[in-house]
Order: C-alpha cells, then sequence, then structure tokens
C-alpha cells in the first residue's frame, strides 16, 4: 500500500478524526459539568482535567489520550505491516488531530500522551524510554511540561541508537518539534519562572469542589 492508496487516505482521515475528540472536555463537562477549555490553563489535556477534577478523570483522560495514538498505527501496521511510511504518516494525522482538533477551534491539546500511544504502538520499548524520561525529569523538577518536552525531545535519540527506520526517526523528530511547539508558552513560563508546579497542586481537583462549596452558601 502506498500514501497514494484510497484505503491509506481513509486510515488517514479516520486517524486525525479520531485523534481531534476532545476527550478531556467532553468528561470535564459530563463529570463536573466544567469547561476545561475556561479552566486553568485553558487545556483539554489530563494535566489540566486532573487539576480541575480530580486525579481519577485526568487518568481517564490520560488513557483516552494514549489511545486516540495507539489505536490507528496498531490497525494500519496490522493493515499493512511493510508500510513503514504508512504508520508514520498515520501517527502524525493522530498526533495533530489532537493538537488542532476541529471540536475545539483548532486548539487543541499539547499531543504528549497520543504522541505516547503512536510508539508505543510503533516502538513500545523506545516509547518506555521516553517515558522513563518523562518521569524522571517531572519528578526531579517537578515541571510535568519540562519533563513532557525533554521527553519528546529524547525519543529521536532513542529512536536512532536502536535502529529504528530512517522514517521513523524523521517521523519522531517531527514529533517532537510539533510538541514543542505547542509548549511555547510553558517554555515562556520556564523562563520567567512562573510555571506551576505540579507538587504544588496537592489540591487536585479540590479547587471546584472549594468554589462550588461557597456558592452553595446562603446569603
Amino acid at each position: 500500500m502506498t500514501v497514494y492508496d484510497p484505503v491509506f487516505v481513509l486510515f488517514a482521515a479516520a486517524a486525525f478524526a479520531l485523534g481531534a475528540l476532545p476527550f478531556g472536555r467532553w468528561i470535564g463537562l459530563v463529570a463536573g459539568r466544567v469547561d476545561v477549555t475556561r479552566r486553568g490553563s485553558g487545556n483539554i489535556g489530563a494535566t489540566n482535567v486532573a487539576r480541575e477534577l480530580g486525579l481519577q478523570w485526568g487518568a481517564l483522560t490520560l488513557a483516552l489520550d494514549v489511545m486516540k495514538g495507539f489505536i490507528p498505527v496498531f490497525l494500519i501496521s496490522l493493515y499493512c505491516p511493510e508500510s513503514r511510511a504508512g504508520e508514520v504518516l498515520v501517527g502524525l494525522c493522530a498526533l495533530t488531530g489532537d493538537q488542532f482538533s476541529m471540536f475545539v477551534g483548532f486548539k487543541g491539546g499539547k499531543g504528549v500522551a497520543t504522541a505516547l500511544g503512536v510508539c508505543l504502538a510503533a516502538a513500545p520499548v523506545q516509547a518506555l524510554m521516553a517515558l522513563s524520561v518523562f518521569v524522571f525529569v517531572a519528578g526531579l523538577s517537578g515541571f510535568v511540561s519540562l519533563g513532557s518536552i525533554i521527553a519528546a525531545c529524547s525519543l529521536p535519540l532513542f529512536f536512532a541508537v536502536t535502529g529504528m527506520p530512517p522514517l521513523w526517526i524523521a517521523g519522531s523528530v517531527f514529533m517532537a518539534g510539533l510538541i514543542c511547539f505547542r509548549h511555547k508558552g510553558n517554555i515562556r513560563r520556564l523562563k520567567k519562572g512562573t510555571e506551576r508546579r505540579w507538587r504544588k497542586s496537592k489540591d487536585w481537583g479540590l479547587r471546584r469542589k472549594a468554589q462550588d462549596k461557597e456558592k452553595t452558601k446562603p446569603a
């Protein structure tokens, strides 16, 4: 199958549409009647959902966002196991769908969880290596954003040293670039020293509960 095959075009379109599903926003609206695009950082990703609604809802968002990347790449690899170009492009479609979702004004998430899903389907060992980098950096620094950026940038290196096909190395570079681009606001705040640390968010999901309780107090 080539990238000009109608079946591939269907896969690519479906991957973008799946990636564009704003699970974080929907979970916020259903579970807590909160539009996370208007709360906290305004992002629809797992971190903001966890801060506004609680860790359990953030974990659900994370799992669903990972699956958005994993499913299309896994399916294209089953349909055409020899098409590296197909896997890479379908993975990038899922990632860009998440980052520029038509359901939220082409804004979307940061793409980290979806990129993890893409890599888990294509190269699980290298994906887990990058995930370990994220855990180490985020745990040491306290910044989820910094861990995400460094983990994304480490992925091409892991792909290269473990002998991944050149197309996947190039694709990982592009994914890292997209993730860094979507973190440009975080990078500015990191430079200014105003980025929020996750350790300071011990009240994950409690701010909304406190606000709701305040509203219900008699005048």
